[in-house]
């Protein structure tokens, strides 16, 4: 017994190495494919796939500066948190604590901005807690949606037990899932707290008043966040698991085409959307399980 439990513990094990380890690589191969992409659409040649990498050690090198004592504090917060939220997506552990604990690391990074006195590093902040006003209702519903059709939180069920692909219990879900994912990643038309589009904005709002180290750490955020994401696009064809791959790279490529060809809008307009779009068709698909039930 004693030995049964020593080998699930060194499985798990291996596998906080790996996401810790692996998990920003694969985050910052995506990211370096993503610009590589949006310059060719641009008929940019672009930078090479490794840009992201070379960016990020080059901020890490960069001298270390900090406006206050607890900026710092704030930016190991928000990757803490984006790092145990991956880890206990590729554990198999609960949904809905993931949820929080991935909403904790926006918060931590939203706290960091608010701590310095630059107007327009609160600005971008405000914008940040706009956006999360818009994006976690949905993210709700959708663990909603899946605890209902599986009867479980846990996130291995899907991938082990559930015999079916999520997505054809929860298409409009899916759609919902979809939708935010534009926020979630940081692209037009809902790019308002970061200025990813450096020509659509002279200031860079939330992260204006990072440098150096902290501005690496935030990218390094991103990139465990993008992987958490990609891996819950998966989660909705997880059986064969290389369908949900496919599936996760076709999103991808819509995202990366939808930030290339819109313009952003105002955040009205995205919360007015979101609440109609994002909110209405997850709520469809709800009360569809239950009167089906």
């Amino acid at each position: 017994m004693t030995e049964y439990l020593l080998n699930i513990d060194m499985h798990y094990a291996y596998i906080i190495l790996l996401t810790i380890f692996v998990g920003p690589v694969v985050g910052g191969l995506i990211t370096g494919i993503d610009r590589k992409l949006t310059a060719r659409l641009q008929g940019r040649f672009g930078p090479p796939i490794l840009q992201p990498f070379y960016d990020f050690f080059k901020l890490i090198g960069k001298e270390r500066f900090a406006v206050n004592s607890t900026q710092m504090i704030y930016v190991i917060g928000t990757l803490f948190f984006a790092v145990t939220a991956l880890i206990m997506f590729t554990t198999g552990m609960d949904m809905l604590m993931m949820v929080f604990v991935l909403a904790f690391s926006n918060i931590s990074l939203i706290m960091g901005a608010m701590s310095v006195r630059s107007p327009f590093s609160k600005i971008g902040a405000q914008r940040e807690i706009i956006q999360m006003m818009a994006y976690e209702p949905v993210i709700l519903l959708m663990v909603v949606g899946i605890y209902k059709i599986t009867g479980s939180f846990m996130i291995n069920v899907p991938f082990n037990s559930y015999g079916r692909p999520l997505i054809a219990d929860l298409p409009l879900l899916f759609f919902a899932f979809s939708y935010i994912l534009t926020i979630k990643l940081r692209k037009s038309p809902f790019d308002y707290s970061t200025s990813h589009h450096g020509h659509q904005e002279l200031i860079k709002g939330l992260t204006m008043e990072f440098s150096g180290l902290q501005l690496a750490m935030i990218e390094l955020t991103h990139w465990y966040e993008v992987v958490l994401l990609m891996g819950l696009v998966v989660m909705f064809w997880a059986q064969p698991i290389w369908a949900g791959i496919l599936l996760a790279i076709g999103i991808y490529l819509i995202e990366i085409i939808i930030d290339n060809i819109c313009a952003r809008t105002t955040w009205k307009w995205m919360l007015k959307m979101t609440g109609i779009v994002g909110l209405g068709t997850a709520l469809t698909n709800i009360i569809w399980l239950y009167l089906a039930k």
